[in-house]
């Protein structure tokens, strides 16, 4: 990525807020809220990948959503190329959408499975206006050889192709209406780990060839380490840190952050046999009955009475480096008194 790329946010995100309202109880009869994404503020740069982390239910997949108005926001804003999406109409975003897509987990459930490959990569270019007709079949087969296909696949159907040969072609049909930005929804968690290298150097190669910004959503921190140019964590609705790739594994400042990496084996045996695992002590809490002040304090064995009622912000602790604890200098301090 380049340097001057990176000063130049392609999508900036604002105080984010997306609640889901919910029936709950034995008959649905009391209604409850879900807090899956609670003032979450970060910006995309042009031309860089920015790796999204964090457990399951954290509210990755909902903010991926909510960034491409697949979920209108609850409060907050999300501004394209300086534009807010959260306060256009439907017919409105129409001409946004071209520009901005989604690669989904499941390939096979988001592929029509009565459109051949062909009529479901030539859709989205009648509907954007994307070329001529004439030109609409020269480009299909130009993008199934793109993600590593042979064109002659066009006439085939969804049911035909393997897993792996099913995301390519979601690859594809993501890149039809010529977008600049695209969502990965955790794009190989439903592969074989064979294949999932290869899609993962494929989403590399487009994104040099078609100049794309991605926000890389996944659970596997060691693809996530290996595909983006900074990452996020994230944690019940919360962001806990963001900061470049180097600066999160080498440097990872928010106990949560910590946690996570220490689950990531090393492929030295010495160096993992070393390590100490951080063990979580619970599980996530209930989105609907998150915790007072920070999320994490129910887990964290740093936690103090002050974590239970203060919501830690972001900061910068210096080259970008952003991070959301309100007791990292005591426990910086703590470590720093252990090891001498």
């Amino acid at each position: 990525m380049a340097e001057t790329e990176s000063r130049q946010p392609i999508m900036r995100v604002k105080n984010l807020v997306k609640e889901f309202p919910v029936k709950i109880g034995a008959f649905g009869e009391k209604s409850a809220i879900v807090h899956a994404i609670d003032g979450v503020s970060f910006d995309i740069y042009r031309g860089e990948t920015l790796g999204l982390v964090g457990e399951s239910g954290c509210g990755k997949s909902t903010t991926g959503f909510t960034l491409l108005q697949l979920y209108r926001p609850t409060s907050g804003t999300v501004e394209y190329d300086g534009v807010d999406l959260s306060k256009l109409k439907e017919k409105e975003l129409r001409s946004v959408r071209k520009n901005v897509q989604i690669v989904f987990q499941d390939p096979y459930s988001t592929l029509n499975p009565r459109m051949t490959i062909g009529e479901a990569l030539a859709e989205p270019m009648r509907v954007h206006k994307i070329c001529s007709e004439k030109e609409i079949q020269p480009k299909v087969a130009q993008l199934i050889r793109d993600v590593g296909l042979s064109p002659n696949v066009a006439n085939r159907y969804p049911h035909e192709f393997s897993g792996g040969q099913r995301q390519r072609i979601c690859i594809a049909r993501a890149l039809a209406s010529d977008p600049e930005f695209i969502v990965c929804d955790e794009p190989i968690s439903a592969l074989d780990v064979s294949i999932q290298a290869q899609i993962i150097n494929l989403l590399m190669d487009i994104q040099e060839k078609y100049n794309l910004t991605y926000l890389f959503i996944a659970h596997d921190l060691a693809v996530v380490r290996h595909i983006s140019d900074r990452v996020a964590v994230m944690y019940l609705g919360k962001l806990m840190e963001i900061a470049d790739k180097k600066e999160i594994f080498d440097n990872p400042l928010h106990p949560y952050t910590t946690a996570l990496l220490s689950a990531v084996p090393e492929a030295d045996p010495d160096i993992e046999r070393s390590r100490k695992r951080i063990i979580l002590k619970g599980d996530v809490s209930n989105a609907i009955d998150p915790p007072s002040g920070c999320r994490f304090h129910t887990r964290c064995r740093f936690a103090a009475e002050e974590c239970k009622k203060r919501v830690p912000e972001l900061v910068d602790k210096g080259k970008g480096h952003m991070v959301a604890c309100i007791r990292l200098d005591a426990i910086q301090s703590e470590q720093a008194g252990t090891t001498e």
